[in-house]
């Protein structure tokens, strides 16, 4: 898949996100099904923050590699960054990561807060998006758990977490009993 249709995917995932923020009410999206898990609301702010700080920022950076610390020419992906890379999703487990101060989201302050970031989100891939063409894919930055992905890679990945969480809405969704 090309990144053209990459962005029109995301578009699509996006305005899914959108559409489905504007069914929900401030309690249902605030709700927590236990305190170890997050709310509707927290895992949207996840999508804004991760794209915005991590996915899109790294895919900047790869474009961009003066003085950025963190780029690498080549570079191996780990054997789970191979395979999500090659099957051009994420496989629909439910990934568990500790609750911390760090990477725990915080509640959000609203709707109208959530549907800006997305827009602001989708304005931003659509605008890096034509230089993708130009880039260096020798140049990579490291994903955590995947290993070295290059500027196109990581503007997929945004793409397929995106996607990926739809299967948590999902899940909150049926757990609150919200559109039964």
């Amino acid at each position: 898949m090309d990144t053209k249709e990459i962005a029109a995917r995301f578009e699509e995932t996006v305005r899914f996100y959108l559409n489905e923020l504007d069914g929900l009410t401030t309690e249902q999206l605030l709700r927590k099904p236990n305190e170890e898990d997050w709310s509707i609301g927290q895992m949207y702010a996840h999508l804004i923050q991760s794209a915005m700080r991590m996915h899109l920022g790294n895919v900047r950076r790869c474009l961009h590699p003066d003085g950025e610390d963190g780029v690498v020419r080549g570079g191996e992906k780990t054997e789970a960054g191979k395979a999500i890379m090659a099957l051009g999703s994420f496989p629909p487990e439910r990934v568990r990561v500790p609750p911390s101060p760090q990477y725990t989201p915080e509640q959000p302050a609203g709707k109208e807060e959530l549907a800006r970031g997305l827009l602001e989100v989708l304005r931003l891939a659509n605008e890096i998006e034509p230089g993708l063409g130009e880039a260096d894919l020798s140049l990579a930055v490291a994903h955590p758990r995947l290993g070295a992905l290059n500027a196109q890679e990581w503007f997929r990945l945004v793409e397929m977490h995106y996607r990926h969480h739809k299967l948590q809405l999902g899940r909150l969704k049926t757990a609150f009993g919200i559109g039964a």
